[in-house]
């Protein structure tokens, strides 16, 4: 289960980051439809909501991170009897 949401981060994290770049290049006029700040009349960046996007994508790669490290073990889980 913590493999499988430690994937799914990844590709989250990277849609984000590639969302964020899309912010940084284009204007509010050329944003694809979905994308929240599109709107035809207006030729300004959207910076804020790049940095989020960004922000966002660098969040999850951390949480992926920590959900693929080890567990840590107890000594109940060393001891054989």
């Amino acid at each position: 289960m913590k493999k499988t949401l430690a994937i799914l981060a990844v590709i989250l994290g990277i849609v984000l980051i590639i969302a964020s770049v899309i912010y940084f290049i284009e204007p509010a006029r050329f944003l694809p439809n979905f994308f929240p700040g599109y709107d035809r009349s207006l030729m300004t960046h959207h910076y804020k909501h790049g940095i989020g996007s960004f922000i966002l994508g660098i969040a999850c790669f951390i949480f992926a991170w920590f959900q693929s490290g080890k567990k840590k073990s107890t000594e109940e889980e060393h001891h054989t009897e």
